[in-house]
């Protein structure tokens, strides 16, 4: 056995190694007794803390703590006490030296029985950042289960396991999601697509996963999922998440466009037929209709007859109304190529292609915006043809700019009746006993094929005033 003098400079040694090495720590190492006393403190704390050890030991360590953390910082204490063997953790929120509160994780220990410390031993540390960071996560988790809870679009979480062959398992469903499709996420999580919706459509749904893992970035693609028998039609935005390197999860966002894509079947069955409508006007009609009218011309020539004026002038109308139907069955079509058109450019021109007596133009602006010249030919002589036509020989047509979006062609004619502003745009509707109702038709189908509105209201001086909104 060793005698006492050896043994005492045993623990004297211990002693400088556990001084030294509680010195040199980053945590703060304190030892306070049952009360809270603190009576040791490391150096770490004026780092940690911004104080010097001598100004807080002796005091009570629990005025330092935040006054709402405090009754869990003594019931840790306590139970430390209370359990000897055990250790426990607490997160509270501890004054630092210069008047703020930063976070404080501290483990304390019962060493109430050894020799040295003969107290409760905490290690604390620091963590104000990471309690900064959970804060933001949790803001980030409320707003995503904001947005996930009220979003209307429908979104799904595809879990990735690609330990072996890849597959994929869903996760969860939005809301909205399970409204528009009647699937629930407890129907679905855990399950591949081909245990969900079967193996046909389920080999086509992994097609795109698949896809989008290769990928390495969201993909977007239209799909025809049938649910409760009914087919739709959806366009879905897929996105991978990354975890250490890893595709773990598929973010899917899809809206049911099963309307929209029948509108557009519809309208491209409608452009078919006017397409085929528009041949048999073109050839079957117009061929004829010249041939009756240079017939027309040559018998004014030698024949002096009461009804051949009458003759040429309706087949002079048939002509202008087999035109306007030409036009606008083929003016219906989006735009896709469009140039920078200059408003003064193009209204000049318009204007020079109408029969104006002594009607007057002004352009109050330059404008200058995308759009198809040609088209737009037709749409501004029409309004500049109208304005003529309605407003009387010496009408003043101004053209300009309401603001960055909006263009207006008014006149100081006798304007359009309120109770009539609806009709002017429906086919074959005019003011005019001789016109072919088109004309105005026209001009709105062009509009809306650049994705834009027209309108008619009253002008500033009693006549009618067009504005045509260049935005969606």
């Amino acid at each position: 056995m060793e005698d006492a003098e050896t043994s005492k400079k045993r623990r004297k040694n211990r002693a400088e190694r556990y001084r030294r090495l509680v010195e040199e720590s980053n945590d703060v190492a304190t030892i306070i007794d049952t009360d809270g006393t603190i009576t040791y403190v490391s150096p770490a704390v004026t780092r940690v803390l911004g104080y010097d050890p001598e100004e807080i030991v002796g005091s009570t360590g629990y005025e330092y703590v935040h006054p709402d953390d405090r009754e869990r910082n003594a019931d840790a204490v306590e139970a430390v006490v209370e359990t000897p063997n055990e250790s426990r953790t607490v997160e509270v929120r501890f004054k630092h030296a210069d008047g703020t509160w930063c976070w404080i994780e501290a483990t304390m220990r019962n060493r109430l029985d050894d020799p040295v410390i003969d107290g409760i031993l905490l290690n604390s540390r620091d963590i104000t950042e990471r309690k900064g960071q959970e804060h933001e996560l949790q803001e980030l988790a409320r707003e995503y289960k904001a947005l996930l809870n009220n979003a209307d679009d429908a979104i799904f979480f595809i879990d990735v396991d690609a330990s072996g062959d890849i597959t994929f398992r869903f996760d969860r469903l939005s809301p909205a999601y399970e409204r528009q499709t009647g699937i629930t996420t407890e129907q679905v999580r855990g399950r591949t697509p081909r245990e969900v919706f079967g193996a046909e459509r389920g080999v086509e749904l992994e097609a795109n996963y698949h896809r989008c893992v290769k990928a390495g970035e969201p993909i977007s693609y239209q799909e025809e999922l049938e649910i409760d028998e009914e087919a739709r039609i959806w366009q879905t935005n897929l996105a991978p998440v990354t975890t250490d390197g890893e595709i773990s999860r598929l973010v899917g966002i899809t809206r049911n466009v099963t309307e929209r894509v029948e509108r557009a079947r519809q309208l491209r069955r409608q452009n078919e037929r006017l397409d085929e409508f528009a041949s048999v006007i073109s050839h079957d009609v117009r061929n004829p209709l010249n041939v009756a009218q240079g017939r027309a011309t040559i018998l004014d020539e030698q024949t002096e007859s009461e009804h051949l004026g009458p003759l040429v002038q309706a087949l002079d109308r048939m002509e202008a109304i087999v035109m306007d139907t030409l036009t606008l069955a083929r003016q219906g079509d989006t735009i896709d190529e469009t140039e920078s058109v200059s408003l003064i450019d193009l209204v000049g021109n318009c204007w020079g292609m109408v029969d104006t007596d002594e009607a007057t133009l002004e352009i109050a602006d330059e404008v200058t915006f995308q759009g198809d010249r040609d088209r737009l030919q037709h749409v501004f002589e029409n309004l500049l043809r109208n304005a003529v036509e309605h407003g009387g020989t010496d009408v003043t047509v101004r053209v300009g700019r309401v603001d960055e979006d909006t263009i207006y062609v008014e006149d100081d004619g006798s304007g359009i009746p309120v109770d009539r502003r609806d009709e002017i745009f429906e086919p074959g509707h005019s003011l005019m006993s001789d016109g072919t109702g088109f004309g105005l038709t026209i001009a709105k189908r062009i509009v809306e094929a650049h994705g834009w509105t027209v309108s008619v209201t009253d002008g500033p001086d009693g006549g009618a005033r067009f504005e045509i909104v260049m935005s969606p």
